[in-house]
């Protein structure tokens, strides 16, 4: 990628790669770090984007509504995803307001697509994400009754961009319409 010098040029890229990250399973922007609030301590994990709109910047998760995360981003609703690029040499801090979706449009429409495939066996399982296991059990996939499938959407409302190069390092914040240079 050819070394961009104007803070449009570059929201705009960083946008187009974004998307690019949604339907391109190698893009190291598609499984970025979420970190919310758990009381006192900050929590991480990886997550997967499912699909980003920046005309009303926002990405969505899907997330099984038992997921220790989901209380958190219900009590706190804020969090910041990590990205990390070594091929583009670009850094992602995207500071978000989380909400959740079980049971509305977001979340039926969504499911109805994906559980006829083997990724809704991640919503069906009779026990939640990070529940212990008998030591003698192997993690089954017996079905539940129903599915736990919900969506996360991650409504932007900054984006931190730092930029590792050669030539010397870049950072810039961009939120809402504005875009200023930052001291990396």
């Amino acid at each position: 990628m050819r070394h961009l010098t104007d803070l449009h040029a570059i929201h705009t890229e960083l946008w187009q790669q974004l998307t690019a990250a949604v339907s391109s399973k190698d893009h190291p922007w598609r499984t970025p770090v979420l970190a919310t609030i758990n009381g006192h301590l900050a929590d991480a994990r990886t997550v997967v984007l499912r699909e980003v709109d920046a005309r009303e910047p926002h990405f969505l998760i899907y997330t099984d509504e038992r997921a220790a995360k989901v209380p958190q981003l219900l009590s706190h609703p804020v969090g910041t995803l990590v990205m990390w690029s070594a091929e583009i040499g670009w850094q992602l801090r995207c500071r978000v307001h989380l909400s959740l979706e079980m049971t509305g449009l977001a979340a039926s429409s969504r499911w109805a697509r994906i559980k006829l495939t083997p990724a809704a066996q991640d919503y069906l399982s009779p026990l939640p994400p990070g529940a212990p296991l008998d030591a003698e059990a192997a993690p089954t996939h017996d079905a539940v009754a129903r599915d736990y499938f919900s969506v996360i959407n991650a409504k932007v409302l900054a984006i931190d961009w730092l930029e590792l190069h050669e030539q010397g390092h870049r950072r810039a914040r961009f939120e809402g319409t504005s875009a200023r240079w930052l001291q990396p």
